[in-house]
């Protein structure tokens, strides 16, 4: 029994972090200082890649905005806001999903 309830104790602390993270507007913030992702971008001004604000505006209130995003920032992409390709990011599928809410949160 206990050989179970450890690894589902761990299961839920987990779980609960990531919801956590994905209401918090501080912990995505936290997420994208922790991520190559600062390298490139700022929040109000345009840096190698567009200013997260830029995106938040170009992306509100277009339906499936969040997986689009969080699909970009996880694999990459090319040609979106000009010719400099973004990489793929060292992200979980959570940690993406995170990020594009917190981006798409910015005004």
């Amino acid at each position: 029994m206990k050989k179970f309830l450890i690894p589902l104790l761990a299961l839920g602390a987990a779980l609960s972090m990531q919801s956590a993270l994905a209401a918090d507007p501080a912990a995505g913030e936290a997420l994208f200082k922790s991520k190559p992702c600062a390298a490139c971008h700022s929040v109000d001004m345009k840096l190698v890649g567009p200013a997260l604000k830029d995106v938040a505006a170009k992306y509100a209130g277009t339906e499936g905005a969040v997986e689009l995003l969080a699909g970009r920032i996880k694999n990459g992409t090319e040609g979106n806001w000009g010719p400099m390709p973004m990489p793929a990011n060292p992200v979980t599928d959570e940690e993406a999903k995170t990020l594009a809410e917190w981006v798409l949160s910015l005004k």
